[in-house]
């Protein structure tokens, strides 16, 4: 069937299906995004790189799900997870009577992945003997069941994995060096979550959401608690980063979590909170639209320049205390208030010898809406 989808809409298409599966706004996971709408319409293989934990398999599902071959199967296997003798057979399948307790004819997983996508998972830990093969069937696109002589088409798309740095495992001889270029065709690198910490917030709520599909339980992280764990280095990523949403959940369901609810080794010092100036926006994003324990608390809409109504009120009434009759000829009201706001401004910083946060205070603003106002003025006026 001919698709009615224009280029842009098939491109937005995809990139709806892709942010859905793959969460993250940070510019390295864009990029990342953005290799994997490129390689997966072709039938190039593709080699995911990255720590365990990252999303390597989540990647390769979307590999196949965005390619021609969606309808056809995908099969992910975890070369490290198989015993070494019994591998061959996994992958190949084995004719009835090959060895000792074959008493069937047993398909492998690239009969299995014929027409789709066949994911081989860690396969930085195959042992030199399989990857021989493995090279074979990349090469001329045939194989053997184990125990037979009749060749059998692999129509696989491959997609491989691996937390291993495969050049350094080819200079130790422990990888062929034929075999890596045969997969390195395009590579993509998923980034770790230490490396990505404005996608936190999101990854949470993403995975708050799933808990709650699962479980009917959910849980909710004050602004301090969530500034506390996107300083954890995460060594298992967002691996880690679930389990902690899982054990949390049970801990605490349906409560707010603090920072002294967290487990000891996610308790960072949150006292240069203020330096965190978009966690605020990140929390909002996330459903959780409290402010930050160190500002004002009430819940203020704020306006297109970025001001409460009660600043702009603020701004009016100073105004109109300056001059209560308009000049004849008019004048920009606009440009008035802007003067007007950034000599406010100075002065507060003045009174507060430049910390920013003393002087949001003295303004009864959040600190992140006076930066702003600091950067628009240093532009308006040239400062």
């Amino acid at each position: 069937m001919v698709s009615t989808h224009s280029p842009k809409q098939e491109q937005t298409k995809l990139g709806s299906f892709i942010d859905d599966s793959f969460v993250g706004e940070s510019v390295i996971i864009k990029q990342v995004k953005k290799l994997i709408i490129q390689v997966a319409k072709s039938n190039a293989n593709v080699l995911i790189l990255g720590e365990s934990g990252t999303g390597k398999e989540v990647v390769a599902n979307c590999l196949h799900q965005l390619s021609k071959r969606k309808e056809m199967p995908y099969v992910p296997v975890n070369c490290g997870a198989i015993p070494r003798e019994l591998l061959e057979s996994e992958l190949f399948g084995h004719e009835k009577g090959a060895f000792t307790g074959a008493l069937t004819l047993r398909k492998g997983r690239f009969e299995m992945a014929q027409g789709g996508t066949l994911f081989l998972d860690e396969i930085g830990d195959m042992p030199l003997s399989m990857q021989v093969k493995i090279l074979r069937v990349l090469q001329e696109r045939i194989f053997e069941r184990v125990g037979g002589n009749k060749s059998l088409q692999a129509d696989v798309r491959v997609v491989a994995a691996t937390h291993r740095d495969l050049e350094e495992q080819v200079k130790e001889g422990n990888f062929r060096e034929d075999l890596f270029y045969r997969l390195n065709v395009f590579p993509i690198e998923i980034p770790a979550l230490r490396e990505r910490v404005e996608d936190i917030p999101l990854l949470f709520h993403m995975l708050n959401e799933r808990m709650k599909e699962d479980t009917e339980s959910s849980v909710q992280l004050t602004p301090e608690a969530m500034a506390s764990i996107m300083q954890h280095s995460w060594p298992g990523n967002v691996r880690e980063l679930s389990n902690l949403v899982e054990r949390l959940g049970i801990m605490f369901p349906e409560e707010p979590v603090s920072w002294d609810d967290l487990p000891e080794k996610y308790q960072y010092d949150i006292s240069h909170i203020e330096e965190l100036p978009q966690l605020d926006i990140l929390l909002a994003t996330t459903g959780d639209k409290k402010n930050l324990s160190n500002e004002p608390s009430e819940d203020k809409s704020i306006n297109a320049d970025g001001e409460t109504p009660e600043e702009t009120s603020s701004v009016i009434n100073s105004t109109e205390n300056t001059s209560h009759l308009l000049p004849k000829d008019g004048f920009d009201l606009k440009d008035h208030i802007a003067n007007l706001e950034y000599s406010l401004i100075q002065q507060a910083l003045e009174e507060s010898e430049g910390v920013v946060a003393h002087a949001a205070k003295r303004l009864n603003m959040r600190r992140t809406t006076l930066v702003e106002k600091m950067k628009k003025y240093e532009t308006m006026f040239g400062v």
